[in-house]
């Protein structure tokens, strides 16, 4: 009990407004977007009120480091694999006020759930209905999760994990948001594509250090 009211203090008082790309092993690309989470970090402080830091560091799953930071990005396309250690680790800073959003850039998804086992064993991901408070936290969007890129077509999904009343992790399915993030001359996408990924970032954003 007191290592978890630690972390939750140490959690709040460092970096209280800094965002890190999660580092995993497997061999999936989890540095794929290099431009996203800067040009979102931009949006964010140039329109939500925040100060984090432009560009964000890197931390890994099984590191005390990433109690230093209340919100984790993760994407990639392939595979994903969590040690033991590295699922309590996780499940430890999720559980002590951690946010995490993983954002799959298409193909990730088979391997992560498998592996999300390990980390939540008891709990599983469950769909966010569009009613859902992060798609209206700053920006509104009454369908819920917006599709930027099309990939197999399906409709986008985002799916969470709950613990007190409170979302700990985000997996955006079917979106592509980090895509929509990126500087424009990577995809060529319309500018109100952009701008939908980037508010549904900033929704995303504005509801971890919110809550």
């Amino acid at each position: 009990m007191l290592y978890t009211v630690f972390l939750c203090f140490f959690m709040a008082t460092v970096h209280a407004q800094e965002i890190a790309v999660l580092k995993y092993n497997g061999g999936g690309d989890w540095y794929s977007n290099p431009t996203s989470l800067p040009n979102l970090i931009r949006f964010c402080n140039a329109n939500i009120g925040t100060k984090i830091t432009e560009k964000p560091e890197t931390v890994e799953v099984g590191s005390h480091i990433i109690f230093q930071y209340p919100f984790l990005h993760m994407t990639g396309h392939g595979n994903v694999v969590f040690s033991e250690e590295e699922a309590e680790n996780l499940r430890t800073y999720l559980l002590s006020g951690g946010f995490l959003h993983i954002d799959d850039n298409y193909g990730m998804a088979p391997y992560l759930k498998k592996e999300l086992v390990k980390v939540f064993p008891d709990t599983e991901l469950e769909e966010l209905g569009a009613d859902h408070p992060i798609f209206k936290e700053v920006y509104r969007f009454p369908e819920g999760l917006p599709k930027i890129h099309e990939h197999d077509g399906k409709r986008p999904q985002a799916f969470g994990i709950m613990h007190e009343n409170r979302l700990v992790l985000l997996f955006t399915f079917e979106s592509d948001l980090g895509n929509g993030w990126e500087d424009p001359s990577v995809h060529n996408d319309p500018e109100e594509v952009r701008k939908k990924a980037l508010e549904m970032g900033a929704n995303i954003v504005a509801y971890a250090f919110g809550h």
